[in-house]
C-alpha cells in the first residue's frame, strides 16, 4: 500500500481537476430527486465550462486553424499562433494573439492582436498591420461564434 499523497504534491492541473470534480459531486449530492426541475439551456450565451465562452473559444480556434499554435490556454482564454507565412507570399509572415476576456458571447469579450513581418535582405523586419485586418479577424470569429450558438439553439 502506498503512502498518501499530499494535495500540494500533485500538479496544478490535476489539483484543479480534482477540485472541480469534488465541487460537482457536492453540487449533485445536494440536488433533490424532483422531476419538475427546469432543463438547462445549453445554448445560452454564457457557456463557460472551459473558463471562457466556449462559442468564442471554438470560433477563435477555427479562425486561426491555418497557423501553427504556439500557446493555447482555455482557462485563461488565450490563443497565440506561431509565425505563419502564406505559401503564395513567403516574404511576409504574421503572428496572431487572441484573448477571450469574458464568459459572455459579446463583441467586447474578444481581443485580437496581430504582428506582421516582411523579409528584407535575408532578415525579418517588423511591418505595420492594417487595422482592417484585425477587425476582419474579429468579425470572422464573432460571426462563427454566433453561428455555433444558433446551431445549438436549433438542435
Amino acid at each position: 500500500m502506498s503512502a498518501p499523497v499530499s494535495p500540494t504534491a500533485l500538479p496544478t492541473t490535476r489539483r484543479t481537476g480534482i477540485l472541480l470534480a469534488c465541487t460537482a459531486l457536492a453540487a449533485l449530492s445536494a440536488c433533490g430527486g424532483g422531476r419538475d426541475r427546469p432543463k438547462a439551456d445549453l445554448a445560452a450565451a454564457q457557456i463557460s465550462t472551459i473558463g471562457v465562452n466556449s462559442y468564442l473559444w471554438r470560433a477563435a480556434l477555427d479562425a486561426v486553424s491555418f497557423a501553427p499554435l504556439l500557446q493555447v490556454d482555455s482557462a485563461g482564454g488565450v490563443i497565440v499562433t506561431d509565425w505563419y507565412a502564406n505559401p503564395a507570399n513567403p516574404d511576409e509572415r504574421v503572428k496572431m494573439s487572441i484573448t477571450i476576456l469574458d464568459q459572455d458571447l459579446r463583441a467586447d469579450a474578444l481581443r485580437v492582436a496581430a504582428s506582421r513581418q516582411v523579409a528584407q535582405g535575408g532578415t525579418w523586419v517588423d511591418a505595420p498591420v492594417q487595422a482592417a485586418t484585425v477587425q476582419k479577424l474579429e468579425d470572422i470569429i464573432l460571426t462563427k461564434a454566433r453561428d455555433l450558438r444558433r446551431k445549438a439553439v436549433a438542435s
